[in-house]
């Protein structure tokens, strides 16, 4: 729908809109974070003046590929927490529609420029997998049965046309038109059936098990947080918020790319000493594809219905830098909605980033 889009004006409304919804003027923000992977360049200070954030307000761009925004945020409670600003705005944007094409420089002048894919880690010399390779590779090492796949993106689309239909995405998503279609999610196809994916071709054939219907694509989206001091938090007379309890990060190899996300879960709970897991009440994880999710569901014993309860990445996208980010706003959305009967204390964010990096991170509701 807002294909061709700049940075700038996907991000900007976002911002207003997180902005308005604390009751702070932009002139009080100290510093944008914004998480960024195929733009180069600092596009935060474009983001950040276009926004109408003053001209002192500092702004950089992250790029841990898809772990970028979640990242961003990361860094803005750091610093908040350091007590070096009170109010940062921080979060991931991506217009993948809009970005620049990458050439490499030939090694000879009698070589032709060669163009780079949308991954700028991935070069011809590395043995790195794509991303849905090492999803495939995860798939046929854990014996992930195509039919298994195709049912987790059934009940992900099902879990995320239910949400629609309640209005369960209003407060989340911003419109850039005054249009009724612009406050629905679009991705979720009304009435989807298992024969809807069971006829999809494999990405690779002609055993692959992974297929455009139980994995993700590629969006263009923006998500942002606002992250302030607790001096600015009780100024604001101590609104429904979340907060950081500790957060990691976990290299694996490249080619285990997909089960980044479970040995980040694992490094965390070593972290926690003395947090029983069983507290999380919720775990938003970008699932680039349904092999990953399964897989880590599985390898952490956790229940279904923690994850995603309103859908993930299979069906709503995967807007590469900007997935960590939005994970934080569903994370915020659904912990502060269902913060009155108290089974929502805890919850993760998590992904996977291209080049084998894990992260995820632990917020408690208050």
């Amino acid at each position: 729908m807002h294909r061709n889009r700049r940075i700038d004006a996907l991000t900007v409304p976002v911002i207003e809109a997180a902005l308005n919804d604390c009751g702070l003027a932009p002139e009080r923000v100290d510093e944008l974070i914004l998480g960024n992977a195929t733009q180069g360049g600092n596009p935060a200070r474009l983001v950040a003046l276009s926004a109408g954030l003053s001209e002192t307000a500092a702004a950089y761009t992250i790029d841990r590929q898809c772990a970028s925004g979640l990242d961003a945020v990361l860094t803005a409670c750091r610093i908040v927490s350091d007590g070096d600003a009170h109010i940062v705005v921080a979060g991931g944007a991506e217009s993948l529609s809009t970005a620049p094409w990458r050439i490499a420089k030939p090694k000879s002048l009698y070589h032709l420029p060669r163009f780079i894919g949308v991954e700028p880690t991935l070069m011809d010399e590395t043995e790195e997998p794509h991303l849905f390779e090492a999803s495939e590779q995860l798939s046929q090492r854990l014996n992930i049965a195509r039919e298994q796949q195709d049912a987790w993106a059934l009940k992900s689309h099902l879990k995320a046309e239910a949400g629609r239909e309640n209005r369960k995405f209003v407060g989340e998503i911003v419109p850039l038109r005054t249009t009724p279609e612009e406050a629905k999610d679009q991705s979720a196809a009304a009435g989807a059936s298992p024969e809807d994916f069971s006829s999809e071709p494999p990405w690779l054939p002609p055993e692959g098990r992974l297929t455009p219907a139980n994995t993700s694509a590629m969006h263009d989206g923006a998500a942002m947080s606002v992250v302030v001091s607790e001096k600015v938090w009780e100024e604001l007379g101590r609104p429904p918020a979340i907060r950081l309890v500790a957060s990691v990060t976990r290299g694996v190899a490249p080619d285990n790319e997909a089960g980044a996300p479970m040995e980040a879960m694992l490094k965390l709970y070593d972290r926690l000493d003395g947090f029983n897991p069983k507290d999380i009440g919720l775990v938003e994880l970008s699932e680039t594809s349904a092999a990953q999710a399964i897989a880590f569901s599985t390898s952490l014993g956790l229940e279904d219905d923690l994850i995603n309860p309103d859908g993930g990445a299979v069906v709503r996208g995967h807007p590469l830098a900007a997935a960590g980010a939005v994970l934080v706003v569903r994370l915020f959305s659904r912990m502060v909605r269902q913060r009155g009967d108290g089974k929502l204390q805890y919850g993760v964010a998590t992904l996977g980033a291209i080049g084998g990096i894990g992260v995820a991170a632990l917020f408690e509701s208050v």
